[in-house]
């Protein structure tokens, strides 16, 4: 493989000027630079990336940690931070991790071997005991409420927002409230439950533990749902949930079974997604786009100036009404 001397030599310059030009220098007569690419072409010449990484001190890519890229509620916080590194001129490295501990230390451990210059991370396994050591080797930006870390946060107040969807079903007048969510034992999760239990037990009734359905990501855990539901003989009047998605496949299968919504059953979603908007779905807006575009700029920030103290930033949330309830 050809080297800089080589470059150098067949361009008639000097090393320095051929380091200037690969590196994008703007102070290098037109002249030599040309004479640079074109001996770099005919030489075939390749950066050994790793080495420039080193000189400049920066990978210019940061680590986005995620359980699964096609689910629409990390699909909209990716948007956000693709959108934001872009316009930054930054390179996204998307690790999927199944809410495997395993698969996300290996992303921390990119971080230490400074592959990456930071890490978003947007849901995970591990305990940010476990994750904190990390930020010494750069910075580490996480989707909910870290707390007092040495790690920045973006964060939604799930239980304010689920609270929120619970008084408005309790004002409509039901008490056979259930729940649909994802991973039950995930930070945002256990807050949504609290505040469930709490909702009912302030009006006195006891929470059912038949309509408290988890890890429902999808359409096809929706319709199971209801499948569940059609097998009771006492049911809920009302599903509070964690996505809209999910939510979408409930109101459609509870009508094909003849379930009027929301007369029979009420239906909130959750993140305002378009196809809650198309099927005139109730739901709790909460942009992860903007979570995700604040997570990036947080970080980038503190690539750039490692002396910033952490930051954290609550977004807000709002109830939007539809014909669902």
């Amino acid at each position: 493989m050809a080297n800089i001397k080589e470059i150098a030599k067949l361009a008639g310059v000097s090393i320095a000027t051929v380091s200037r030009v690969l590196n994008q220098h703007p102070y290098v007569r037109e002249d030599k630079r040309a004479a640079v690419l074109e001996a770099v072409e005919k030489l075939n010449y390749s950066q050994n990336m790793n080495a420039v990484h080193l000189v400049k001190g920066k990978t210019s890519m940061i680590a986005v940690v995620l359980p699964y890229v096609n689910h629409p509620y990390f699909g909209s916080m990716i948007d956000g931070i693709a959108n934001a590194s872009l316009a930054c001129d930054y390179k996204l490295v998307l690790c999927q991790t199944d809410y495997r501990a395993e698969e996300e230390q290996k992303v921390l451990d990119m971080l230490r071997m400074k592959q990456v210059d930071g890490i978003v991370f947007c849901s995970k396994t591990m305990s940010w005991d476990e994750i904190e050591p990390y930020a010494v080797y750069g910075p580490i930006i996480a989707c909910e409420n870290a707390g007092d870390r040495a790690i920045s946060s973006v964060f939604i107040d799930h239980y304010g927002s689920f609270k929120l969807g619970m008084d408005y079903l309790i004002g409509k007048g039901h008490r056979k409230i259930g729940y649909f969510i994802g991973r039950g034992d995930s930070y945002s999760n256990r807050n949504r439950k609290q505040a469930y239990y709490d909702a009912l037990h302030a009006i006195g009734e006891e929470p059912c533990s038949d309509w408290q359905f988890e890890r429902i990501f999808d359409f096809e855990r929706g319709v199971e749902v209801v499948h569940n539901m059609l097998a009771m003989e006492n049911r809920p009047t009302a599903l509070l949930g964690g996505g809209d998605h999910p939510a979408a496949a409930i109101v459609a299968e509870a009508r094909k079974h003849g379930i009027q919504v929301p007369e029979d059953l009420a239906v909130i979603g959750l993140d305002n997604q378009p196809i809650a908007e198309v099927l005139g779905i109730t739901t709790i807006e909460q942009s992860m786009y903007d979570v995700g575009t604040y997570a990036f700029e947080i970080l980038y920030e503190r690539m750039n100036d490692k002396t910033l103290p952490p930051a954290r930033k609550e977004l807000p949330y709002r109830l939007i009404e539809r014909t669902t309830v």
